[in-house]
């Protein structure tokens, strides 16, 4: 969303401007992880901290544009129906898009998350909101499955389609981007399929 100073004057310098602090801020949790303040992110991009107040008023707003999957709390398309397996692969595959376009920030993650050290607000992109969006995609399932056979299934196929997966795929097994992907989308079906045709109740 953009600020009343953005939508005033000079559009295209604004722009370029805001995309610039955007940019800094994805570069700085590349490099270390930890969502950076305004100012560390204007002081990146050479931009004024002042100048950069005036697009995000505080850090939230910045994490938020920089990545926005992190105020969403569904990634169903629309019209995605009814069927509890057509409406999860969906979901699946739109993490997994995410995944890619953020994969530098999320190997970040990932290495901070095995450093004993490590603290909840150095890893703003590991705060398990996938597993919400595999249970919102699940509800119709609900009719069959307990809420907690719901959850245990969102984490089985959170398991198999997370940055742990593809970094395995890709640097170890020695797939391709496209590959792992297509290998992610079969287990994550195949793990909710048995669920769903079990419908064992927990």
């Amino acid at each position: 969303m953009s600020t009343a100073y953005e939508q005033s004057g000079r559009t295209r310098q604004k722009q370029r401007t805001r995309n610039d602090l955007i940019a800094a801020a994805r570069d700085l949790i590349t490099q270390g992880g930890a969502a950076p303040t305004v100012e560390e992110a204007a002081a990146a991009a050479s931009i004024s901290r002042t100048t950069a107040y005036r697009y995000f008023r505080s850090q939230a707003e910045l994490l938020a544009a920089a990545h926005p999957e992190v105020e969403l709390t569904s990634l169903l398309p629309a019209d995605s129906g009814d069927d509890p397996e057509t409406r999860l692969l969906a979901v699946v595959a739109a993490f997994i898009e995410s995944l890619l376009k953020f994969e530098p920030q999320q190997r970040t993650m990932l290495r901070l998350s095995l450093e004993p050290s490590s603290q909840p607000e150095q890893l703003p992109l590991r705060q398990g909101r996938a597993i919400g969006w595999f249970e919102d995609a699940l509800a119709p399932a609900r009719d069959r499955l307990s809420e907690a056979a719901v959850h245990r299934l969102a984490i089985a196929v959170r398991s198999a389609v997370g940055i742990e997966a593809l970094v395995w795929l890709v640097d170890v097994a020695g797939l391709s981007r496209d590959e792992a992907v297509d290998v992610m989308l079969s287990s994550a079906r195949a793990i909710a399929r048995a669920a769903l045709s079990e419908g064992v109740d927990a």
